[in-house]
């Protein structure tokens, strides 16, 4: 029988889990407008990438450029109040002064019988409210001093709002498309002007099956984990290379997986939120491991089989037992020997000890092939 032959080759290939997963951005910001107005102007086109910083949109700033000068205008004249308090103070304080010696001398002249009673006790009532009207001085300064605070504060809070008509990018992002336009009036925090995306780094989010969780563990402690991305309709580019990040706190019950996530630099932009893509986790490498081509391995009632072409020309079958896949070849763990020769093409015509004409083929990666 003519068939199609490769040889088994010993090589190390890497142990690896292949998902499929979703891309997502690794921020995504919610633009609204803090303080109601009329959205005067948007500094950047839909779509463009902005920059920590950069100026988005600007609010009409008139109406609270004059609160605030309403605000600072009256901290300046609750200073000056103050002022006028601390100046009634002395005067006053001066006043019961005087008063109060002269409640005293009236005090001596009434012991020396020299005044009346009536008299001494006049200087005496006046020096009290003399005394009462300096509390009210000291009390009207702590008023004024607690309205400075406040206007104070008012002041802050109208350069706080008047801030608020300056919208600034929070992060380095894409933005989307304008929710409102240039000319509405927005409401504060009830407006979605736009949204902005970060997309470097990027997060590919990705399940696997739970039975994969105690080698990805095991492999975790040892070092951090490779993981490879491409969009799925990419099939001649090269990968993103990241890292596994992220491992879900519990697995989904009604799936029987866990959720990861791989975060990618993504500095060529080639994954997009949203999108799905072609996901490899990298465990470790296993050495020294048996490969044939995929299409070698056959299966049967009992399990897996290959055919081996002896010596002779005459093919015999060989149960084996298949490991992950690699590419266009296969891992055999058991029952295969490198440098053994296998059927890769015309198995579904022979027979045990059936003799058959080589007729090339190979296998990707293997030493050598028979022709």
């Amino acid at each position: 029988m003519p068939v199609t032959v490769a040889v088994s080759a010993s090589r190390n290939v890497p142990v690896e889990i292949q998902v499929i997963g979703h891309v997502e951005a690794y921020n995504t910001i919610s633009v609204k407008a803090q303080v109601t107005g009329e959205l005067t102007k948007a500094y950047f086109q839909e779509g463009d990438y902005v920059k920590k910083g950069d100026l988005l949109f600007l609010i009409d700033p008139r109406p609270l450029q004059a609160a605030l000068n309403q605000a600072v205008a009256n901290a300046a004249r609750d200073e000056a109040s103050l002022g006028q308090a601390q100046a009634n103070l002395a005067r006053d304080a001066a006043q019961a002064q005087y008063a109060e010696a002269s409640a005293n001398r009236y005090a001596q002249l009434f012991q020396e019988k020299v005044v009346s009673r009536d008299q001494s006790e006049q200087f005496r009532t006046t020096a009290a409210a003399a005394q009462q009207l300096v509390e009210a001085d000291k009390a009207a300064i702590e008023s004024a001093k607690a309205a400075i605070g406040a206007s104070k504060a008012a002041v802050e809070n109208a350069r706080v709002q008047l801030a608020y008509t300056e919208i600034r990018s929070p992060i380095d992002g894409r933005t989307g498309n304008f929710s409102v336009k240039q000319g509405n009036v927005v409401m504060a925090n009830s407006m979605e002007l736009c949204t902005i995306n970060q997309i470097e780094p990027i997060y590919v989010t990705f399940g696997v099956p739970e039975a994969q969780l105690p080698a990805i563990k095991r492999y975790m402690e040892l070092g951090k984990l490779p993981v490879h991305s491409q969009p799925q309709d990419d099939t001649a580019g090269e990968p993103e290379t990241g890292i596994l990040t992220f491992v879900d706190n519990a697995v989904d019950a009604t799936t029987g997986t866990i959720s990861l996530k791989g975060t990618f630099p993504n500095t060529g932009h080639k994954l997009w939120p949203g999108q799905f893509a072609r996901v490899t986790l990298g465990l470790t490498t296993q050495g020294n491991a048996v490969t044939v081509p995929s299409e070698a391995v056959m299966t049967g009632q009992s399990g897996s089989y290959i055919y081996v072409v002896k010596p002779d020309r005459t093919a015999d079958t060989r149960n084996v037992v298949p490991g992950a896949r690699i590419g266009q070849d296969t891992v055999i763990v058991s029952g295969l020997q490198p440098g053994e020769t296998v059927v890769t093409e015309g198995q579904l015509r022979l027979a045990p000890g059936s003799r058959v004409a080589v007729r090339g083929g190979g296998a990707p990666g293997a030493p050598a092939q028979t022709r």
